[in-house]
């Protein structure tokens, strides 16, 4: 006899081979096609928050989009699950593009503003808050809290954005003369838009010297 919690996810199963057969009636050979090796041209750093698919909202079908995601989009050089995907991305996918999209009204974002205790999440949290610290005299200014709040978010991707880039793996990318951009993005939940927020760097010339890993004599 199947148990309650069994049941309560008949649904998705009904609406997984619902969605087969409609892919199927419009293309006959869409499932065999994707079995094939994936070569998609982007890699997606994004937020878990489940309103934010990244598919869905770039109108790209499976198969075109590479992604990872993680609370708030942080890109830390201790995460070896982040950093994995970026090499497999970059070294065997040998994608062109990293987004690194955040979202307005992150729910992350606006707990590491708060002071409540949240206990192992306070941990992750941790690298927005800095990011915060980093920016706290340009934050004061912003009078209104909805604005520093989205302004708090901004920053957080373009935090991300340098921290993509410092990475060995899109450093070696860059000296390897593999063509490689990495963006910084924004969707914004009250309109369904994304914000280029008109970071696109493609070398290692483009940042800061003093962040740039050297490769050795």
């Amino acid at each position: 006899m199947m148990n309650d919690a069994r049941r309560e996810l008949q649904h998705l199963l009904a609406n997984n081979r619902a969605w087969a057969e409609a892919m199927r009636a419009e293309d006959p050979g869409y499932f065999s096609a994707l079995c094939g090796q994936q070569t998609p041209k982007y890699l997606w750093i994004g937020c878990s928050d489940s309103r934010v698919p990244a598919n869905t909202i770039i109108g790209l079908a499976p198969g075109e989009v590479f992604v990872h995601r993680n609370v708030s989009n942080v890109v830390v050089h201790t995460d070896f699950n982040c950093l994995s995907v970026i090499q497999f991305a970059v070294d065997v996918l040998k994608v062109e593009h990293i987004i690194v999209c955040g979202h307005y009204g992150c729910g992350g974002v606006r707990a590491a503003l708060e002071t409540g205790e949240r206990r192992l999440i306070d941990n992750w949290l941790r690298h927005v808050k800095d990011v915060y610290v980093q920016h706290e005299q340009l934050l004061s200014t912003i009078a209104d809290e909805g604005r520093r709040f989205d302004r708090l978010c901004e920053l957080n991707v373009e935090a991300q954005v340098a921290h993509v880039c410092e990475t060995t793996i899109v450093q070696g990318a860059w000296r390897a003369g593999q063509e490689l951009a990495v963006h910084g993005w924004i969707y914004s939940l009250e309109d369904g838009l994304i914000r280029d927020l008109g970071l696109c760097i493609s070398t290692a010339d483009q940042l800061d010297a003093l962040l740039r890993i050297r490769q050795p004599r």
